[in-house]
């Protein structure tokens, strides 16, 4: 077992500083300025075969890993898992009639398709003598060629083996071993019952147990134990309840006959927020005409805590939302493909509870390295959704944690609703960089603003678990971005994007309660905004260690009122967000096919990044608080 370096983790997150300064970032897929670009999608391509080296058709192939996918080999064992987000995948094969063999983890890379091999035995049995009591004559009368003397120069002298050999046959009669408890030794008889070798068949047969279970259906999953908090100011991270509530999430995947997969994922918590969330996915695989992807989610908290603002628009104590979507990826010619879809979402603390989301994207590819991408969208969005939604695919899965209320206790809970429109050119510079440019524009109607840390006149103070929501208007942007992804070296992945918008707001009215705590969240003029988003990850495979660093500076970030001056002083600041994940692979833990890693992830991004939202869903959050989570992963 190789050493792992107490200063991994400092030396990781001091060279991605270092990087930060000087390496050139991607973004992937049309997206609004406000997106932290994603790195481009790998593949794992490959053949399975039996241990004589013939292919092995129909075997069920597995990845599990940012992202979970399955593939069934063809005629000649040949198998392609596409579209995986970059990072180590557990993979692995099954199939009727073979024992499945360990996982592989293989590295995937941006833009890279890699290559691998799976050997498959097949799961003949011999058959072997165990303890009988008659049959075979014993003593001196035994042939000469059952002692070893002229029969067979590879039969088995020992003691064990003659007794067994000579022993009388009874009521027991031959026992069919599995051939995998005989492998891996010269001696099979004889280590089959020598006691050190018993014990670790017996410890090691609930996992071939489940192998043998699972092998006509690979499931897969993922099991999460972690904490998490949220801290203000760098002392509160050492306070006793920095680190106040545990979180359980299960993950399962499995094929959906031949051509589909489906995922359940859910979570919970307990404490004075009960909640928990659940989802299920179901999506076709590639190459189809038409790729499928349907899902549903659900989610409900419910406070018990002292907090009478946390109560303001509650059912019965508690909040529910869910959600339904439909999605179609139509596959025109290989150099047009058409997708659109909607989401329905519906929430109980709403006046107007049912929200739909449709969307339709156009992609044209009239070369090999020239892409052309175009999107309408019209994304509704309920005050306090991102506590009851699915996060994005590099985020983690964590029920609804924080309570929230209006910031005006007259005016009821109001969506923001956003249309989109962008277009955007990409061109691939190489096997190793794409180069982006975009313009968009976006209406949107009651813009939130999200606000921690306040404290309303003859109300009760909030501390960093609560957060109050209000509506600031109507605003038109325009804009562009420009952007580069890259892959620098094998270690670090890396993306960039700038953007410059203009925007024009139209304020509403009933904004006295906005304009005394944050005045700089009620725009009353045109703006420009300057933003810059990065995105590096970063692995060092000598401790099988992997960071994830997310940054976003922009000039238009809204901060709470200064003490003792008048809103006009007050103005949008120069700020930052960050979203810091370090996965260590811990190798001692694993067995079987499981694998295991601690995670420790700090952020201060209030909301996940989608293609589609408001230009001003983050900037007008008012003093994020931090948020830590720690734990342990289990992927199997």
């Amino acid at each position: 077992m190789r050493k792992r370096s107490r200063f991994a983790a400092s030396a990781v997150v001091g060279g991605l500083v270092l990087l930060c300064t000087t390496v050139v970032m991607r973004a992937q897929g049309p997206q609004p300025v406000t997106r932290v670009a994603s790195l481009a999608a790998g593949s794992i391509e490959g053949i399975v075969h039996d241990e004589k080296g013939a292919p092995v058709a129909g075997a069920m192939v597995s990845a599990l890993g940012a992202t979970t996918a399955f593939a069934t080999t063809d005629r000649g064992g040949h198998f392609e898992l596409r579209t995986l987000s970059p990072g180590p995948y557990l993979v692995r094969a099954h199939s009727s009639g073979y024992i499945a063999p360990r996982g592989q983890i293989i590295d995937v890379r941006p833009s890279s398709r890699i290559s691998s091999s799976i050997g498959l035995r097949h799961a003949s049995a011999p058959s072997v003598l165990t303890a009988d009591f008659g049959g075979i004559p014993t003593g001196d009368a035994a042939p000469a060629a059952a002692e070893g003397g002229t029969n067979g120069s590879d039969d088995d002298h020992g003691e064990m083996a003659w007794r067994l050999r000579h022993a009388r046959r009874g009521v027991l009669k031959d026992a069919t071993v599995p051939e995998d408890l005989l492998a891996d030794t010269p001696d099979s008889t004889l280590n089959l019952f020598t006691p050190v070798n018993f014990l670790e068949r017996a410890v090691g047969s609930p996992a071939h147990l489940a192998t043998n279970f699972f092998g006509s259906t690979p499931f897969t999953g993922q099991v999460n134990l972690l904490t998490t908090g949220s801290f203000d100011a760098p002392q509160q991270l050492f306070a006793l309840d920095s680190l106040s509530r545990g979180v359980a999430y299960v993950s399962v995947g499995a094929p959906a006959g031949s051509s589909a997969d489906w995922t359940v994922r859910s979570a919970l918590t307990q404490g004075d927020i009960a909640s928990w969330i659940v989802a299920g996915s179901y999506a076709t695989r590639t190459p189809a005409r038409h790729r499928y992807e349907l899902g549903m989610s659900y989610a409900t908290q419910r406070y018990d805590g002292g907090n009478t603002a946390a109560l303001r628009t509650v059912t019965d104590g508690s909040r529910n939302a869910g959600a339904i979507y439909g999605i179609d990826t139509f596959t025109i010619t290989p150099a047009v493909t058409l997708t659109y879809g909607a989401r329905y979402s519906r929430y109980d603390y709403l006046s107007d509870r049912s929200l739909v989301s449709p969307r339709v994207a156009l992609t044209l590819a009239p070369t090999d390295h020239l892409r052309i991408n175009t999107l309408i969208s019209s994304r509704a969005v309920a005050p306090g959704a991102e506590e009851f939604l699915p996060p994005a695919d590099n985020g983690i899965w964590l029920p609804p944690q924080r309570t929230f209320s209006p910031l005006d206790p007259t005016q009821p809970l109001t969506a923001e609703r956003t249309t989109h429109v962008d277009v955007e050119v990409e061109r691939d510079l190489g096997a190793a960089a794409t180069v982006t440019f975009r313009g968009f524009h976006q209406h949107v109607d009651d813009q939130l603003v999200t606000m921690f840390g306040v404290q309303m006149p003859g109300a009760p103070a909030t501390d960093i678990g609560h957060y109050f929501v209000a509506n600031s208007g109507n605003v038109d942007a325009s804009g562009w971005s420009a952007g580069i992804r890259a892959a620098l070296a094998d270690r670090v992945h890396a993306s960039l994007e700038y953007s410059l918008a203009r925007a024009n707001w139209y304020p509403v009215e009933g904004a006295d309660y906005l304009l005394l705590v944050a005045p700089s969240a009620v725009r009353l003029e045109a703006e420009q905004i300057h933003d810059l988003s990065t995105a590096v990850e970063a692995e060092v495979p000598e401790t099988s260690t992997r960071v994830l660093v997310l940054y976003r500076v922009s000039n238009a970030f809204a901060r709470p009122a200064a003490p003792g001056q008048p809103a006009s002083v007050d103005r949008p600041a120069l700020d930052a967000r960050f979203d810091v994940q370090v996965r260590q692979s811990l190798p001692f833990m694993n067995f079987s096919t499981a694998h295991w890693e601690m995670l420790v992830a700090v952020r201060n991004f209030f909301r996940d990044t989608a293609v589609d939202q408001s230009l001003y869903d983050e900037l007008l959050v008012v003093r994020p608080p931090k948020r830590i989570v720690g734990g342990l992963t289990l992927r199997f």
